[in-house]
C-alpha cells in the first residue's frame, strides 16, 4: 500500500515560556496558540495525507525531545527533523543519546534555521561543518533552511558530503511576491546536479503576497523544480501551521497540485509520498 506523506508541518505551544519562538514576531500574531496533532489531524483527513514528518521550529535540544515523544504517541507521525547545536564539539554524542531514546527512531534528520544567521557563509564554518559531518555519520539527513543569499554556502556544503542526504526547505525560499526568479534560480539551479539533494515543494504560499497570491504565481518556481530535478526529487510539505498567515491547509494542497501540474500516478505518488520515505528513510508501517 502506497502511503501519502506530509514532509513539514510543525507543532507548538507559545503559552509555554520555557521556549523561545524569537521568530514569531507580532505580524505573525494569528500564529500564536497551541498547535497540536489534534488540530492538524482534520486537516490530513480531508487532503487524504496518511503520514507527516514533523519538524523543529527553534534551536532547542528539548524541543527536539518533546517532538519525539509526540511522534511516538501519535499515529500519524512518522519521524522528525529535530535540532541539535552543530557546533557542540560533543555533537555526535548528543545524536547518538537522541537516537538511543526509546523513541529515538523518530529522528530521522537534523536541522538548522541557517537564514536566521547573519553570516551568509555560517554553513561553511569549519564548526558547523563539523557538525554536519557528525550527522551525516549518524545516517540522519541534513534539512537545508535557506534563501537565495545563503544557497551558495548550501552547494559548497553539498559537495563536501556527497554521501550525505540533503533536503532544500521550502524550495529556498524565493520572494514570491516579488516575481523573483534572479538569484534564486542559478544558484538553485546547480544543486539539482548533486542527486543526493531533495527539495520541499512547502512554503511557497507564505512568500507570495499573503493577501493577494494565486495558485499561478507559483507556476513558474515549481515547474522550474520539476526540469532541474525531476518527480522523483520533490517532496510535497504543507508548513502547517506557519501557512496560515496565507490560507488553510487544504488551500496550500491545492496550490502545490496546481504548480506541479499534469502528473503520472507514479510522479503524484512519488511527490506526495515516496520521495519523502526514501529521503528520510521512514518506516511508514502498515
Amino acid at each position: 500500500m502506497a502511503f501519502t506523506v506530509d514532509s513539514h508541518h510543525h507543532f507548538w505551544d507559545t503559552t509555554n515560556r520555557d521556549y523561545d519562538y524569537y521568530w514569531m514576531t507580532d505580524d505573525l500574531m494569528v500564529l500564536q496558540g497551541k498547535r497540536r496533532p489534534r488540530d492538524l489531524r482534520p486537516w490530513l483527513q480531508a487532503n487524504g495525507i496518511d503520514r507527516t514528518v514533523l519538524v523543529q521550529t527553534i534551536p532547542s535540544l528539548q524541543e527536539t525531545k518533546d517532538f519525539l515523544e509526540i511522534a511516538a504517541a501519535t499515529d500519524f507521525v512518522a519521524g522528525t527533523v529535530g535540532w541539535v547545536d552543530l557546533t557542540d564539539p560533543a555533537v555526535g554524542k548528543v545524536i547518538a543519546e537522541l537516537k538511543a531514546r526509546p523513541d529515538g527512531k523518530y529522528l530521522v534528520a537534523i536541522r538548522h534555521q541557517v537564514h536566521d544567521e547573519a553570516d551568509p557563509e555560517w554553513l561553511m564554518r569549519d564548526d558547523v561543518q563539523r557538525g554536519i559531518a557528525a550527522v551525516g555519520e549518524a545516517s540522519l539527513t541534513y534539512d537545508i533552511l535557506v534563501r537565495s543569499r545563503e544557497l551558495p554556502a548550501a552547494l559548497a556544503t553539498v559537495q563536501a558530503f556527497p554521501q550525505m542526504r540533503f533536503v532544500v526547505d521550502h524550495i529556498a525560499k524565493p520572494d514570491i511576491a516579488r516575481r523573483e526568479i534572479e538569484p534564486w534560480t542559478s544558484r538553485m539551479k546547480p544543486l539539482s546536479f548533486h542527486p543526493n539533494v531533495w527539495v520541499k515543494v512547502s512554503g511557497m504560499i507564505t512568500e507570495a503576497d499573503w493577501y493577494r497570491w494565486t495558485p499561478d504565481d507559483l507556476v513558474p518556481y515549481v515547474q522550474n523544480l520539476l526540469q532541474w530535478f525531476g518527480p522523483s526529487r520533490l517532496m510535497f510539505g504543507s508548513d502547517w501551521p506557519v501557512c496560515m498567515l496565507a490560507g488553510t491547509y487544504s488551500q496550500m494542497y491545492a496550490a502545490a497540485v496546481h504548480a506541479l501540474g499534469d502528473l503520472s500516478e507514479e510522479d503524484r505518488a512519488a511527490i506526495f509520498g515516496g520521495n519523502a520515505a526514501e529521503a528520510y528513510r521512514l518506516d511508514l508501517g502498515s
